[in-house]
C-alpha cells in the first residue's frame, strides 16, 4: 500500500480502492462485526444481511439519507463477505470484506468500487472512515464517524485520483 489510507487503482469505467488494515481482534471477532447487526450498528448502519449468496443486504444509513437494498454477491463464514451498496437499478458498487489470520490478531482487507463518473474520493473515505470505526468497535471502543479522518483521506483520494486520470491522459505532440 501505497499510504495509511488505501490504494487506488481504475479499470473498465470503475475506480476501486483497496484498502488493508492489522488488528489486534481475531478473525472470529472481526466476522461478528459484521455478521451480527447488533455489532455492524456500532460502525456501520442498521439492517439485514443474510449470510449466504444471494441473501438479501438491506442497510439503512439515516445520517446520510441513503438506503442500501441490494444483495450478498459472496460469503465464506470467517473469510470473505461480499455485497453491493447500490439499489436494483443503479449502477453496481460492490464492497467485500476480506479476512485472514495475521501474527497480531487479523488482516482485514476491504475493496470497493465505485464507478469512475461519481464522486469517488467522498465514497472511498466514507468507507475508509467506516473502516476506522470497525477496528475500534471491534476493540470495544465506541466512536462517531471520525469527520477529521474522512477529509484527509477524501483530500488524499483526491490526490491518488488525479494522478491516475492525468497518467491517463494522451499528450498531444506538436
Amino acid at each position: 500500500m501505497s499510504d495509511s489510507y488505501g490504494e487506488l487503482s481504475h479499470r473498465d469505467g470503475y475506480v476501486t480502492a483497496v484498502m488493508e488494515r492489522e488488528t489486534e481482534s481475531s478473525v472470529e471477532e472481526i466476522w461478528s462485526m459484521l455478521a451480527e447487526e447488533s455489532n455492524r450498528v456500532k460502525w456501520l448502519a442498521p439492517g439485514i444481511l443474510e449470510l449466504k449468496k444471494g441473501g438479501r443486504a438491506q442497510l439503512d444509513f439515516k445520517d446520510s439519507y441513503v438506503v442500501v437494498d441490494s444483495e450478498v454477491t459472496a460469503c465464506v463464514q470467517n473469510e470473505l463477505l461480499e455485497f453491493c451498496w447500490s439499489n436494483v437499478g443503479d449502477p453496481r458498487r460492490p464492497i467485500r470484506f476480506e479476512l485472514s489470520e495475521c501474527p497480531v490478531g487479523s488482516k482485514i482487507v476491504l475493496t470497493v468500487s465505485i464507478p469512475d463518473d461519481e464522486v469517488v474520493a467522498r465514497s472511498c473515505a466514507g468507507w475508509e472512515s467506516h473502516l476506522t470505526m470497525l477496528q475500534a468497535a471491534a476493540a470495544g471502543v465506541s466512536v462517531r464517524f471520525p469527520i477529521d479522518r474522512f477529509k484527509l483521506c477524501r483530500e488524499e483520494f483526491d490526490r491518488q485520483l488525479l494522478t491516475i486520470m492525468m497518467a491517463e491522459v494522451e499528450v498531444l505532440k506538436l
